[in-house]
């Protein structure tokens, strides 16, 4: 029987990039979720990506003048990665009602991330300064805690993929800032961020530069440790922690249990 009590929410965003184990995360989420209430969000990277090049609309990138990339969401994009989406979120949901788990999917209108479209980016295109205006990623404005949590009071587990409603239409967003904001907007314990990695590293890839703590006091710090990807994941864990949940973990999503794992604290444990 799954618990129907909203104290001690757990949040789990599963990583959209190759490496994951989905069948292993999900054991591990089926397990804990007869235990403790629980969300889940996954990301959809490879997916989205993969679907582009065989509509032959490869993704492309934006870079800002400070040198920030981010994934160019022009309308056909945009399509691509709602569909996408919601594959992506259809097979997390069936993979854990296979296991016995309520799960719901809160796709399309049900979306339970609110955002803002950035109608006018400035990229670096051919090495000049543009200003994009057909873009469709967001910057996220809130979450539907009250909607999810009356899943949570009915005993389900609610799968929330990176999309935002918004006056726009629907948003690419990032998953990960995305389970900042609802672990958030839940006042979580705990949230969880699943990567294809062990989690930060001072000077990636060497394992002598792991880091296993990060307290208040670096989380700059490790704002400039973190590369690619990771500078997401670490941003993830500031808002979630500034936003008053009690602990955030970067963990391994290619192993066995990767989740009760990460909360054994094998990854890197972000506290306020």
């Amino acid at each position: 029987m799954i618990t129907t009590a909203i104290d001690n929410i757990l949040v789990i965003k599963l990583g959209g990039g190759a490496g994951l184990d989905l069948d292993a995360s999900c054991d591990d989420l089926a397990d804990m979720a007869r235990s403790r209430p629980m969300v889940v969000l996954h990301g959809v990277s490879a997916l989205a990506n993969r679907m582009c090049d065989e509509a032959g609309h490869p993704v492309q990138t934006l870079t800002s003048p400070s040198g920030h990339t981010s994934r160019y969401t022009d309308p056909i994009t945009r399509d691509i990665f709602v569909r996408a989406s919601e594959i992506a979120n259809r097979e997390v949901v069936e993979r854990l009602r296979a296991r016995g788990i309520p799960a719901v999917g809160l796709t399309g209108d049900e979306a339970a991330i609110f955002g803002e479209r950035k109608k006018a980016l400035r990229a670096l295109v051919a090495g000049r300064v543009r200003v994009v205006h057909d873009d469709y990623s967001g910057s996220i404005t809130g979450a539907d805690g009250e909607r999810i949590r009356q899943i949570l009071q009915a005993g389900g587990v609610p799968v929330v993929p990176p999309m935002a409603l918004s006056e726009d239409g629907l948003l690419n967003i990032d998953g990960d800032r995305a389970a900042a904001a609802v672990a958030s907007a839940l006042h979580a314990d705990e949230l969880v961020i699943l990567s294809n990695v062990r989690g930060l590293y001072r000077n990636f890839p060497d394992e002598a530069s792991f880091v296993q703590h990060v307290p208040a006091h670096q989380l700059e710090s490790a704002l400039e440790w973190a590369q690619g990807r990771m500078k997401r994941k670490v941003l993830g864990a500031q808002e979630a922690l500034d936003g008053g949940v009690g602990r955030v973990i970067i963990g391994d999503g290619r192993i066995r249990q990767p989740v009760q794992q990460a909360l054994a604290g094998q990854g890197t444990v972000f506290i306020r």
